[in-house]
């Protein structure tokens, strides 16, 4: 659906592959390079950035994939990646010897394609198939090529999924599941598949079976199979909206059952157990469970109608579940207090469950924690991390104290800088923690190169993690860091989350700006020397921080935004997000018109420098939002900066090069503005 000229004088900058459109973008694209990537300086942190994402040292995360554990792997002579293996003896070695699997820049150069990867499903018990998804140039949209893992290549005639949202999924080595675009009709609004088949080998995808066929307006419908030995099972997930889902399960006689539990909850079948993670309060069985709680049950038990359930995690006023990682014989519990990380173990036994410390969890650090195997080991990956401390790798056999086994590098100088955390008031008086990173010696008076990141949006929590690229970049030349933990985000749970939803919206905005203001008044800087960045959900944030409050900011960068929230529903996966947002056709727009940049502009006002970023290949969100309000900007005569990847999807970027170029001139942009020495 294109928008009305006659409304939109911009409209036609939504053509995304268009000529005039793209005559526009490289003539701003070469503006935006003169202006910001010809200097030295440029040069040089560019390179620093470069060297950091090209880096032989960082941590290979590896997944056990039967007897291997397989790793994709990119670097300097490996610019689009490649998939490769070892063994874990291998692995604990500083230097592990890996086996190619896939070279990405062979199979380009070879194919004459530019594709990026996008993953591997491989089929137990062998492990000798595997589905491969692959995009061109970052996008969603991908292709799924079946491989084959002894002669490291492609099956000549073997399944294969052309271009498009969706994927395929193993029930057994002449069936997959297929959910993809089939034509007129098969795809939801939001762009993604609406119909899941099961496709046996050997005959067209068009004699697909159907499985389940959900509404146009449904958001996404999939189907996996659980192949876990003794419990195998099949499942079709409808995905609603975002945090709105219906799992069923497939009987042997095809017929979907439901798994009645509310939409809302989080639904996860673990070997005999069916764990709920609730997103809003439910009382079932005479009791009532609290939002954010962590319920599980024996999934037979269930499915016959008992609703009888053991709490395993029940949130505070501080605390919220971060996960939930079962292994052979535990489940650990990762629990977040105030934004910082704790673990617990629980066992079942004779007696119910039974809670444990985690042996050797550090006491400060973002902790993120991963089964090797969950179904042969009660082993987990641990990996702990912060802003000024590089991330860890220790594999943990629960009850034993961890065993490091690789360590990222420092790629800038820690000493002398230290992490605080703050909390500022919102408009409402609700407490919002915020990090500051910053030098020790930092003056007090205001006039400190300050960035202020967030996003604040789908329940997703930042978390300390530690960034080479930004440290080089940014605190190596005395610059403050901030990360805002707002409204709409998941640091303490679903209610956080749901606070700042639809009509609510402002509130996310709110809390950023009493950040920005409380780094005002804590000294630490001021208006003219404070800047803030944020992508996608957190580029909408920062467009409203553009608009609502100019005043607050030293400059503005806008990554892979939504900016036009009357048409955002009609743009690509825009209709995904009405649950978060609204629906702009209705009553809704009464209050998006509040929070949508593109509509608050005022030609007549003031508005401190912006740099706007997107990519061409973004089909998620659509890059017109970018153009169209850029173009808005620069003819109104405002400071605006533009640039678009020709390549990138939603990442901006679909390799280290284009990667360290996009935040070289975001980084650049900030400490030009804001005044850093």
């Amino acid at each position: 659906m294109a928008a009305d000229e006659s409304q939109d004088k911009y409209a036609w900058l939504e053509e995304v592959a268009g000529d005039k459109p793209l005559t526009w973008v490289k003539a701003q694209n070469a503006q935006a390079e003169a202006k910001l990537a010809q200097t030295p300086q440029f040069k040089q942190m560019e390179a620093g950035i470069r060297e950091v994402l090209d880096s032989d040292a960082k941590i290979p995360g590896v997944e056990k994939i039967g007897d291997y554990y397989y790793n994709f792997w990119k670097d300097k002579q490996h610019e689009r990646g490649v998939w490769r293996r070892t063994t874990l003896v291998e692995y604990r070695k500083a230097e592990p010897l890996w086996e190619t699997i896939l070279d990405l820049d062979a199979l380009n150069k070879a194919e004459g394609e530019n594709w990026v990867w996008h993953g591997a499903n491989c089929l137990r018990p062998q492990y000798t198939r595997c589905l491969i998804a692959l995009s061109r140039g970052g996008a969603d949209a991908d292709v799924t090529r079946e491989f084959d893992l002894v002669k490291k290549d492609w099956i000549q005639d073997g399944f294969f999924r052309p271009e498009a949202k969706g994927g395929l999924a193993w029930i057994d080595q002449d069936n997959v599941f297929v959910y993809t675009d089939f034509g007129d009709g098969s795809m939801t609004t939001s762009g993604y598949p609406r119909v899941v088949k099961q496709w046996r080998r050997g005959t067209p995808i068009s004699a697909a079976t159907t499985v389940y066929e959900g509404k146009p307006e449904d958001m996404y419908i999939s189907a996996m199979h659980d192949d876990t030995p003794g419990f195998e099972r099949n499942f079709v997930n409808r995905t609603i909206a975002f945090y709105n889902n219906e799992l069923f399960l497939v009987g042997a006689d095809g017929k979907l059952v439901k798994v009645d539990a509310p939409n809302s909850a989080e639904k996860s079948v673990r070997r005999e157990w069916l764990t709920l993670e609730l997103r809003e309060p439910w009382t079932v069985g005479g009791k009532t469970y609290a939002a954010g709680s962590l319920l599980a049950t024996r999934f037979d038990d269930f499915m016959a109608g008992k609703r009888t359930f053991d709490v395993l995690f029940a949130p505070t006023d501080t605390t919220s579940l971060a996960s939930a990682v079962w292994t052979r014989s535990h489940v650990v519990l990762n629990v977040l207090d105030d934004v910082k990380n704790r673990l617990k173990v629980l066992t079942h036994g004779q007696d119910g469950w039974v809670s444990s410390d985690f042996t050797g969890a550090p006491a400060f650090g973002t902790i993120g924690v991963g089964a090797v195997d969950a179904d042969e080991s009660d082993a987990v990956w641990m990996t702990v991390t912060d802003y000024l401390t590089p991330t860890a790798l220790a594999l943990a056999e629960i009850g034993q104290p961890p065993e490091v086994l690789k360590t990222m590098p420092a790629f800038f100088d820690a000493s002398g800088k230290v992490i605080e955390q703050h909390f500022a008031t919102s408009k409402d008086g609700t407490r919002v923690p915020y990090f500051v990173v910053h030098d020790k010696a930092m003056k007090l008076d205001g006039s400190n190169p300050t960035l202020l990141y967030g996003y604040g949006g789908f329940e997703i929590s930042l978390t300390p993690g530690y960034s080479g690229g930004m440290g080089r970049s940014w605190l190596d030349k005395g610059g403050v860091y901030v990360v805002a933990n707002i409204r709409g985000g998941g640091e303490y749970g679903p209610r956080w989350h749901q606070a700042a939803l639809k009509q609510n919206r402002h509130k996310a905005y709110e809390d950023f700006a009493a950040v920005a203001q409380d780094l005002v008044s804590r000294k630490i800087t001021s208006a003219r020397h404070l800047g803030v960045q944020g992508g996608s959900n957190g580029g909408l944030l920062t467009g409203n921080m553009l608009t609502q409050y100019p005043e607050l900011f030293g400059a503005v960068v806008v990554q892979v935004p939504l900016l036009d929230m009357k048409r955002y529903s009609h743009l690509l996966a825009g209709a995904s997000w009405m649950a978060e947002y609204g629906n702009p056709d209705t009553a809704d727009w009464d209050y998006i018109k509040t929070f949508s940049p593109y509509h608050l502009f005022d030609p007549a006002k003031s508005y401190p420098p912006v740099l706007f970023t997107t990519s061409t290949r973004d089909d998620r969100v659509h890059p017109g939002h970018a153009r169209k309000m850029a173009a808005k900007m620069i003819e109104a005569g405002k400071d605006v900066t533009y640039y678009e990847n020709i390549e990138g999807g939603h990442g901006g970027a679909a390799n280290n090069a284009q990667a360290a170029h996009m935040q070289a001139l975001a980084y650049s942009f900030l400490w030009e503005q804001l005044g850093g020495k």
